[in-house]
């Protein structure tokens, strides 16, 4: 199959004849892709509402990083964090997984 300007189209048929096995191969790797798909994704019904189960667990990770913000500031710690965008990002992750690993088990 030509194109206006020469250029021969090869993403029908055609392209799957010129690769020996091509076709197998896609379909392999597309179903091992997918079988990780086959169980429903978490979630909980709040007020008749279905949220993600990770995003209740952010927000989680968010009050508890906020909670030790506070405390470090009520201490005099709060200045002397190295970096503190970072290590405050560190803990929402790592309170967030906390409670991933709590809640889902």
């Amino acid at each position: 199959m030509q194109t206006r300007d020469g250029f021969a189209l090869r993403w029908g048929g055609r392209f799957r004849e010129s690769v020996p096995g091509s076709g197998r191969i896609g379909t392999i790797c597309v179903s091992l892709g997918l079988a990780g798909c086959s169980s429903p994704a978490p979630y909980q019904n709040l007020l008749g509402s279905f949220f993600p189960s990770w995003m209740l667990c952010v927000l989680a990770g968010l009050v508890a990083t906020v909670a030790v913000h506070r405390v470090l500031v009520a201490v005099k710690l709060a200045q002397v964090l190295p970096v503190p965008l970072l290590t405050y990002m560190a803990m929402t992750a790592a309170f967030t997984f906390w409670a991933w690993l709590a809640w889902l088990g």
